[in-house]
């Protein structure tokens, strides 16, 4: 397997995957199951959400194990089922993989905040470490570190995951656009801030998740490369931005009307393009479409 860097090469453009937490609960998971112990439970309806995207054409695929950290765990009791679980993960989209389709292992925030003090630096350190390790040995190719608002938390991770892989390590912020118009994280790092904490943190891929349609990321892509034009950068929107119908909340964006942003953002300067909430494999292949046309 090439690494991603070496695929970018060939490829000047990758297609990433999209959302997988609502066609599990479309599978059947309740709302007081842990999506992650379905690595363990019901391992075919997770294998066929990862299938669904390479299928679509992803030339990457996510794991599982989003809140696969023992401190997300916990709560449901599986908290020393961590390395567990997360080699389950990485295991099920690696078969679903085709050859040349690389896994990334998800490793989502832990919902804790150092700054409160709900827990000390090496409490993430060894949590993120042993989560990583199972995504590791189960057959990821790379450790993507998503979602991330906090730079102290994203750091913690990203040390975590050098110290027990060789393997490229991606890392992701999620941005809101701001009152006064600017785009920050829930805790007030800008995309320059973070950009300049992960190169020196020696990331091999970064870039923005969540948060925003393909519109507000494009802005956000111009404002990383004004820092750096050189590293990777992944974006994973969401399908335009929630609306509440029914009371529920709703992503409006179809395939097409994603997909027709996707030229810009590549403008913009990103090189892995998927999606976030309310994204599936129809936005996924009409993305590939653009992209591989």
């Amino acid at each position: 397997m090439r690494t991603i860097k070496e695929k970018l090469k060939k490829n000047e453009v990758l297609v990433s995957d999209g959302a997988w937490g609502t066609f599990i609960h479309q599978k059947g998971l309740g709302s007081d199951e842990c999506p992650e112990s379905w690595n363990l439970t019901h391992p075919d309806d997770i294998y066929d959400v990862a299938l669904s995207y390479v299928k679509a054409g992803s030339d990457m695929i996510l794991t599982n194990s989003f809140g696969a950290s023992p401190f997300k765990l916990a709560p449901y009791g599986l908290s020393d089922k961590t390395y567990e679980i997360n080699k389950a993960a990485s295991g099920i989209s690696r078969r679903a993989a085709r050859n040349d389709v690389i896994v990334l292992g998800s490793v989502g925030p832990t919902g804790k905040l150092l700054m409160m003090g709900d827990v000390t630096e090496k409490e993430l350190f060894d949590g993120f470490s042993e989560q990583i390790k199972g995504l590791t040995v189960g057959g990821c190719d790379a450790v993507l570190i998503e979602t991330m608002s906090d730079m102290d938390e994203a750091r913690i991770a990203i040390r975590a995951a050098k110290s027990v892989t060789q393997k490229e390590v991606m890392c992701t912020f999620t941005f809101t656009l701001t009152p006064a118009g600017e785009y920050r994280t829930m805790m007030g790092a800008s995309p320059a801030e973070s950009v300049q904490m992960l190169l020196e943190e020696g990331v091999d891929v970064l870039g923005a998740n969540c948060g925003n349609g393909t519109a507000g990321m494009i802005e956000i892509v111009r404002q990383i490369r004004e820092v750096n034009r050189e590293i990777p950068v992944l974006v994973h929107a969401n399908a335009g931005m929630p609306e509440l119908k029914d009371g529920e909340s709703v992503f409006p964006e179809t395939p097409s009307e994603m997909s027709s942003q996707i030229r810009d953002l590549i403008l913009a300067g990103a090189n892995i393009v998927g999606g976030c909430c309310g994204t599936t494999p129809g936005h996924i292949a009409s993305i590939v479409k653009v992209v591989k046309g």
